[in-house]
């Protein structure tokens, strides 16, 4: 077979030696999953040796006014800009700037608890140790912290175990990030993820702050219940989950990620290698010691979560909210990706079903991360 062909029937049928192929579905299969979960909208997009191979949108991105979602058309990013931006920090480690294992005490020009805008850490005063805590820790969700400190019945922040003991879920600490980018370092986060993610990926509908231009293609969100909830509008950068986007971005940067560019092969590797192990029955509740030895060897990586799938090393990150469903699932072998963002929470309970007949079977740790799967 001429190389041409042996390319083409790779992303097909395979050819010998070759990663196993991936599957651009029909519209109507895709169609029919999602009216079983009665799903508004979905973008769902497909990658294969790094390359982007297929970018569909389908349903209505406002079911009141009857528009259609389309590739183009701008969605919640949720959670995954905290992917997006732990890939902008490693471009700063590459850089010398930033130091992943260096004290948060040396990293900001004041302690911690001495800063109480845009984020009050002074509830932090009587406890030292958040002179523990590093990018790091910080990046692989083990700060000890809640997820959000309004979750807590005083609403004030605490530690619930020491920084490093354990993977915990939390948005607290890439505020944290946030202010050593900003206050360490002097860099504006939103100008910097603009400059460095956004614009080196040819994402021209996405950014960190609401764009006026957005509102012309603009998803607003549905609940479980159906619930129609409107885009809101985030006048703050915040590192934790402000990014709009389309799907047309997000495969364009999640083909760039999986390429490694903008990075050293260190960062880049470093990014999706197993930093932390998970023990934990579920991802939320955050809090809940666990004990489980996850067969896949779930680990916390840099911005992401890593697993061991039969195909090799492997990794996702999801996003969600009450009206948002997000979830971006990469298989290292033959740099393969499944990439999907809903403005219908619902989508989350098609997700397993729709990357296996992406990706073929995997070891994706659903009960893990959305609690109810049950294979």
């Amino acid at each position: 077979m001429k190389p041409a062909a042996c390319l083409f029937a790779t992303l097909l049928a395979g050819c010998a030696a070759a990663p196993p192929p991936v599957t651009v579905l029909p519209d109507d299969e895709v169609s029919r999953l999602m009216a079983r979960e009665n799903v508004q909208g979905l973008g769902l997009a497909v990658i294969a040796r790094g390359q982007v191979v297929s970018v569909k949108a389908y349903g209505q991105r406002n079911v009141e006014r009857g528009l259609p979602l389309t590739p183009h058309t701008v969605m919640y990013g949720a959670s995954l800009t905290k992917a997006a931006f732990a890939y902008m920090l490693l471009q700063l480690v590459d850089e010398g700037k930033l130091d992943l294992d260096a004290s948060v005490a040396t990293l900001l020009p004041q302690p911690l608890p001495a800063y109480t805008k845009p984020d009050d850490y002074a509830d932090l005063a009587g406890d030292e140790r958040w002179r523990k805590l590093t990018p790091r820790i910080l990046l692989t969700h083990s700060t000890g912290f809640a997820n959000f400190r309004w979750l807590e019945p005083d609403r004030k922040l605490r530690f619930h175990y020491d920084p490093g003991a354990r993977y915990g879920y939390s948005g607290e600490g890439f505020y944290i990030l946030q202010l050593i980018v900003e206050r360490g370092l002097g860099l504006d986060t939103g100008k910097e993820m603009q400059r460095r993610v956004f614009d080196r990926f040819g994402m021209r509908n996405t950014s960190m702050q609401w764009r006026p231009d957005f509102a012309a293609n603009l998803a607003d969100g549905y609940t479980q219940e159906g619930k129609f909830v409107p885009h809101d509008e985030r006048s703050r950068t915040s590192a934790a989950g402000s990014m709009d986007t389309t799907i047309d971005d997000q495969a364009r940067l999640w083909a760039g990620v999986m390429r490694g560019e903008e990075l050293s092969a260190a960062s880049r590797a470093m990014m999706v290698k197993a930093q932390l192990p998970i023990t934990s029955n579920n991802q939320f509740p955050t809090l809940l010691p666990g004990q489980v030895a996850w067969p896949q060897s779930l680990a916390a990586g840099l911005g992401v979560v890593t697993f061991r799938d039969r195909s090799g090393p492997a990794w996702f990150k999801g996003g969600h909210n009450d009206s948002t469903g997000n979830m971006v699932l990469c298989l290292e072998r033959g740099q393969r990706c499944v990439v999907m963002l809903a403005n219908d929470v619902r989508a989350e309970r098609i997700y397993p079903e729709l990357a296996r007949r992406v990706l073929g079977d995997t070891d994706m740790p659903w009960q893990w991360e959305y609690g109810w799967y049950q294979p």
